[in-house]
């Protein structure tokens, strides 16, 4: 219960001069405190119930994706609401904070309006900004556009880089090892750093059990580098 009384100090800072409060007892049982400030602005504050943190990692498969499709850099937008709006109704939590990060360095998460034309506007809107390297897959590669990161040929490249493949299982002090790592490697330098731009991950308040998102938003996951299988950590925290 300490969150509660600092979240009232911060409120009585924040308005310091003719700030009124009352309270009612919800039908939860949850007592809501309400703060009016001079300016007949409100705030609310809620005395809470059970702490909740719990974390799992969900799948997305893009739609229109076909089984057995290899990767060609295509860009895709899949709508992540439902699955979080399910997750939040299942853990029983009613106010906390979501927050959803992306688990793959060529994904992006976003806050924005689900509508196909949009996406495709994104698509194109970045690919003019990071336009596909030449070696790549992708239909919209353009001729003379080179990156450093897809001279798949020249990595590894150092130690540092040398022991995170290990790391991850690749043996490449092995020669065929090696160059099964170079083979595997996509040229997709552009959808690194489209993800950079748009970022890895968002945080959401939840108030009465409900994301606090706009009427035409939605939690969307950018792929840049698909089709591809990828995966979405979700954790929650905060009261029932």
């Amino acid at each position: 219960m300490a969150s509660f009384p600092l979240a009232l100090l911060v409120l009585l800072v924040t308005f310091p001069i003719g700030v009124d409060a009352f309270s009612n007892r919800c039908n939860n049982g949850i007592r809501r405190t309400f703060l009016h400030d001079a300016a007949g602005i409100q705030a609310e504050t809620f005395q809470l119930g059970q702490q909740i943190c719990t974390y799992k990692t969900i799948t997305i498969t893009p739609s229109g994706m076909n089984e057995g499709e290899l990767p060609r850099q295509a860009v895709s937008v899949e709508d992540l609401t439902p699955h979080l709006k399910s997750y939040i109704e299942s853990s029983g939590m009613k106010n906390g904070v979501l927050t959803v990060v992306s688990r793959h360095t060529t994904t992006a998460l976003t806050i924005n309006e689900l509508e196909s034309r949009l996406a495709r506007d994104v698509e194109n809107f970045f690919l003019k900004i990071c336009p596909p390297d030449e070696r790549s897959e992708s239909e919209k590669k353009q001729t003379g556009v080179r990156y450093l990161h897809n001279d798949i040929d020249l990595r590894p490249d150092g130690e540092d880089e040398q022991q995170r493949c290990r790391d991850n299982g690749w043996d490449i002090d092995d020669d065929a090892e090696l160059q099964k790592w170079r083979d595997q490697e996509p040229i997709n330098a552009h959808s690194h750093l489209i993800s950079m731009m748009l970022g890895s991950s968002e945080s959401i308040p939840v108030v009465d059990g409900e994301m606090v998102i706009g009427q035409w938003q939605s939690v969307l996951l950018v792929d840049l580098d698909g089709p591809r299988t990828r995966t979405v950590g979700i954790q929650l925290m905060g009261y029932s």
